[in-house]
């Protein structure tokens, strides 16, 4: 296997492959169809294998030749775009955060109005997935992820919490609040497993005598957001981290059911791209979400 050891012809190749025509590619390349030709059957040699079958009056993209324009295609977007980017003198303008679903819905968005009054010349970009960061990435500033955390991690935003939330609703009386003992009266709304239920009722001395096996686990969701949202719903009592809830609670869509938490050893985490961490911006979006979350801190101390 023969490394490539040379980047020409790959704006060629993916010129043709975006027009499907040698012609078409170097009318926009301004070249002719034949140095494009010649520089794409360069490249085939080097890579060791077609990247496109000729026809007499066409041209089609191989299997493999497909994966590579998909790859080419998608980097030098990238490239153009960071290319662009610098020419306008913008990087310094545009904040891009990458977080998962339920904390952009639940926590950031409805938060961000204060910063952006704070930094309003900043294009603020927030892309919400799951999936693990690249953080060197270009596409990516600054990330907020949630897992296991550790004090002492100078990353560590917040140690979370789980607490039991549910609707006004519910109740017959709303001046009346739910106890440990009303557990048993309504579905409790899990994230994937009961598990965490279980703990926070073993801590409380919930699961044995007149309430062994009273305990209704039967509705389940995928996303911390949407068992929030469920329980504003007034779907049943669900164990959510509180600052997934927070903004619901102070709305007064939600209330907390108090009792003594399990151990729980997750929380938030801020993660920045090594490349970007003496920008203005950075530093702006890590003072205000440190303090943010230090607000946040001192409302679960005070929720008990």
């Amino acid at each position: 296997m023969k490394p490539l050891r040379s980047l020409s012809g790959l704006i060629d190749f993916e010129c043709a492959a975006r027009w499907g025509s040698f012609k078409l590619a170097a009318q926009e390349l301004h070249k002719t169809p034949a140095a494009v030709s010649l520089q794409v059957k360069q490249l085939e040699e080097a890579l060791g294998f077609p990247l496109f079958v000729r026809h007499p009056r066409h041209i089609a993209l191989t299997a493999k030749g497909q994966e590579l324009a998909i790859a080419v295609g998608r980097s030098l977007g990238d490239l153009r775009a960071k290319v662009a980017a610098l020419q306008r003198g913008d990087e310094e303008a545009i904040l891009r955060i990458s977080t998962t679903h339920s904390f952009a819905i639940k926590w950031l968005v409805p938060r961000m109005p204060r910063f952006t009054k704070l930094h309003p010349e900043l294009d603020i970009r927030i892309d919400s997935n799951d999936v693990p960061v690249d953080l060197l990435d270009d596409n990516v500033d600054v990330a907020i992820r949630f897992g296991p955390v550790k004090d002492g991690d100078p990353a560590l935003l917040f140690r979370e919490r789980l607490v039991p939330v549910y609707s006004p609703e519910l109740l017959d009386d709303p001046a009346q609040e739910l106890q440990l003992a009303d557990l048993a009266r309504f579905p409790l709304l899990c994230e994937r497993t009961p598990e965490s239920w279980l703990q926070t009722l073993n801590e409380n001395k919930a699961l044995k005598g007149k309430f062994e096996g009273r305990y209704d686990f039967s509705r389940t969701y995928s996303h911390w957001g949407v068992l929030a949202q469920a329980a504003v719903a007034g779907q049943g009592i669900a164990l959510v981290p509180y600052g997934i809830a927070c903004e619901d609670i102070a709305a007064g869509s939600l209330r907390v059911l108090h009792c003594r938490s399990a151990p729980y050893g997750n929380g938030y985490r801020f993660l920045v791209n090594p490349h970007k961490e003496a920008m203005a911006k950075v530093q702006q979006f890590r003072a205000w979400i440190v303090a943010e979350m230090e607000a946040m801190r001192r409302t679960l101390d005070g929720a008990g």
